[in-house]
């Protein structure tokens, strides 16, 4: 599905995480694993072969193993799979992976044969040619088209899966590159269509122009036919900033050019450009704004007083545009969250507004539409009760229909089509790739340390026996203010709730799920809460006699990675396996490698005594000891992964070895921090996890 304006909200703008790639970060001291942070250092890389051979000895030689790798092969490969589209122009866009397009395709069609059951494409772009033509290993990162009639886009191509990528000019009329078209070399710079001849550039290409997290500082218009170099600047951020962009509203009418400064990850400066002036939008730093026809919409983080009113975190609220710059301030609510509700996303149409609210972690769509003296919400109806949905407008420019994406844990996807009126119409439906029909699909609530209700999903057998011996996986994210919802994923269900095992999934503080305040009550000296919600669902698993800790595995990745670290260190009694993915570990120099400095307003500073103080007490890294029984770990990671950086898993591998345990690691040579590219990627580490899972747990 297409990404909305929300792309550009400076909160969302951090989490794409422009940074440099592969640099090694100063010397730590009494660090003995320093060197492995060389991430294509010919001595780090002899030693992932090693640790990957001995890994794939052990997991991945037996033909159970390379069934289940085919399978999952097929499963990512099938036709069967919703190629879900973009509008640019007239036509809806699709990129394809298969069993013959490893790379993938870009293509499109019509909506009149994209509702045909096996519509008729038309290839745009083939990777895998591209790829083999200019011997390169592209990885698609995705196209931004100009508006309104999208003739023209951005192509994104990344070497590996990298978040660093080419950005090239494409006319999608002759199906090719633009010659002497807008081209950016490898970097993370940022773009942005002002016109067919102007771009917004966000600098990223060497130290000078860019944040201590690595992001653009400098933004810049560069207008076509000239240099890069001798773009105009625009906005200048300061070099402790997370980083800065900008972009142009292309909405008819309400055209206006907008400059983006990220002060830290959760704060956001927001900038009318007029003329030379920049106009700065005065709103709370922790709110994102953004515009809407002749309105201003506002999400709020934190409860905020103007007007006589005081507004709730978690709100959306609007004025009109014009007005609040003349400074009036007679906000009117879209959305008011309570309790146990919050706003997911929301997506702009036309004339209206997609609410997608979470209602104790299940999702319900609203259309709103401003009537007389405020706005009115009106559910859309015909939408399953349980489960996870996903909105995104079609045209936001013209039209007010909408998609919407649904599926659960045992529900495949379905894909809607969603008018003015709001009535959904199924176009398309995802077969089933696993059996599902003796499981059932139940949420619980656990208790943590300092009584919070902690809730939690969990998928078992109908006929499940509390006898506590069923092989269980406990998995969570807990920060960000990400929530973790149902999601239908057929190679989790080929793999694991196919062959009787049980899935749970934790919806920790940190995360996103009650809005705002269940992310801030578990960051910086408070993250710890975070890791006692997720034992006390453990707990809960035990005490039901779902599970026992030999049979209880936790998996999670990146901040989830950091989360199942934890759970190694502070409680490696309530677990039988760990499963760590492209994980952060070591919280005493995540801050120096790749994107960590922009994560500080998560996790601390830990050149700060007072910090280090309470990140010391939830750094793996530095919390791992000799003589300690810990249960098994398989740790894996990629070397094109420029966000997390990889030297995380490696130096937790290497120093857990130096003191006698026994663990697993595996680094994918490609995929950056997904871990994979191509489906055959996915298929092989997926493999892995489940065939050592299995291995443990039985």
């Amino acid at each position: 599905m297409k990404p909305s304006l929300a792309v550009l909200i400076p909160t969302l703008m951090a989490l794409t995480l422009f940074l440099p790639a592969f640099a090694a970060a100063p010397d730590a001291g009494s660090d003995e694993n320093l060197w492995l942070e060389d991430v294509t250092g010919d001595k780090s890389l002899d030693w992932v072969r090693a640790e990957n051979a001995r890994t794939v000895a052990e997991l991945g030689e037996s033909e159970a193993f390379k069934a289940m790798q085919a399978h999952f092969l097929e499963i990512l490969d099938s036709d069967a799979r919703i190629p879900m589209v973009e509008k640019i122009g007239p036509y809806y866009y699709n990129f394809w992976r298969d069993k013959s397009h490893a790379r993938g395709l870009w293509r499109r069609t019509s909506l009149a044969e994209y509702r045909k059951p096996t519509p008729a494409w038309e290839t745009v772009l083939d990777l895998d040619s591209l790829g083999r033509a200019e011997k390169e290993n592209w990885a698609w990162k995705g196209a931004d088209p100009l508006p309104p009639a999208g003739e023209r886009c951005l192509i994104r191509l990344s070497r590996g899966g990298a978040d660093a990528t080419v950005q090239r000019e494409f006319d999608l009329k002759t199906k090719a590159f633009v010659a002497n078209g807008f081209v950016l070399p490898e970097s993370k710079s940022t773009l942005a269509w002002i016109d067919r001849d102007r771009l917004f550039v966000g600098c990223a290409f060497d130290s000078t122009q860019m944040t201590h997290s690595g992001y653009p500082r400098i933004v810049k218009e560069w207008t076509r036919g000239t240099p890069i170099h001798s773009a105009t600047t625009v906005f200048e951020g300061k070099i402790e900033d997370v980083g800065s962009n900008a972009f142009h509203d292309f909405t008819p009418g309400y055209e206006r050019d907008f400059v983006v400064r990220g002060p830290a990850f959760f704060s956001n400066e927001l900038y009318l450009k007029r003329g030379d002036q920049l106009v700065k939008i005065d709103k709370p730093d922790d709110a994102e704004a953004r515009p809407f026809r002749d309105w201003l919409l506002i999400l709020l983080r934190t409860d905020w007083k103007v007007g006589g009113t005081t507004w709730p975190a978690g709100a959306l609220i609007a004025e009109r545009f014009d007005d609040f710059m003349a400074g009036k301030r007679d906000f009117q609510a879209i959305f008011r969250p309570d309790e146990r509700t919050s706003l997911a996303s929301y997506s702009v149409l036309r004339s209206s507004v997609v609410l997608n609210e979470l209602d104790n972690v299940k999702s319900k769509i609203f259309v709103a539409r401003q009537q007389g003296a405020g706005w009115s919400a009106t559910p859309v109806a015909g939408l399953p009760e349980f489960g996870s949905i996903t909105d995104d407008a079609v045209d936001s420019y013209t039209s007010d229909d909408f998609w919407l994406v649904t599926n659960d844990f045992l529900s495949p996807t379905t894909l809607l089509l969603c008018g003015a009126d709001g009535t959904p119409e199924a176009l398309k439906h995802s077969p089933a790739f696993f059996d599902g029909s003796r499981d059932e699909v139940s949420q619980h609530e656990a208790i943590s340390k300092d009584g919070t209700h902690i809730p939690y999903f969990e998928v078992a057998p109908s006929d499940l026996k509390p006898d506590g011996n069923t092989p269980t996986i406990l998995t969570g994210y807990g920060g960000f203010e990400v929530p973790e919802l149902p999601s239908y994923n057929g190679v989790r269900g080929a793999g694991w709730l196919e062959k009787g095992g049980v899935l749970v999934v934790a919806n920790i503080r940190g995360g996103g799920e009650f809005g705002p305040h269940w992310h801030q009550s578990a960051i910086l000296a408070n993250r710890p809460r975070a890791y006692e919600d997720f034992i006390a669902v453990a707990e809960d698993l035990v005490r039901r006699k779902v599970t026992s800790p030999p049979h209880l595995a936790c998996v999670g990745g990146s901040n989830g990675g950091l989360l199942v670290g934890n759970m190694l260190t502070m409680r490696p009694d309530l677990w039988g396996a760990i499963v760590c993915h492209s994980p952060l570990l070591d919280m005493k120099r995540y801050h120096l490698l790749l994107a960590g400095a922009s994560w500080e307003a998560e996790y601390g500073n830990p050149d700060d005594p007072k910090q280090w103080e309470f990140i010391s007490t939830f750094s793996p890294y530095q919390n791992v000891k000799p003589g300690v029984k810990y249960p098994r770990v398989l740790f894996t990671s990629s070397t094109r992964d420029d966000r997390v950086h990889p030297g995380h898993a490696r130096k937790m591998v290497a120093r857990m070895k130096a003191q006698g345990h026994d663990v697993l690691y595996y680094e994918n040579t490609e995929g950056g921090h997904a871990g994979a590219d191509t489906n055959a990627q996915q298929a092989f580490v997926n493999a892995l996890t489940y065939a050592f899972l299995w291995q443990q747990l039985r």
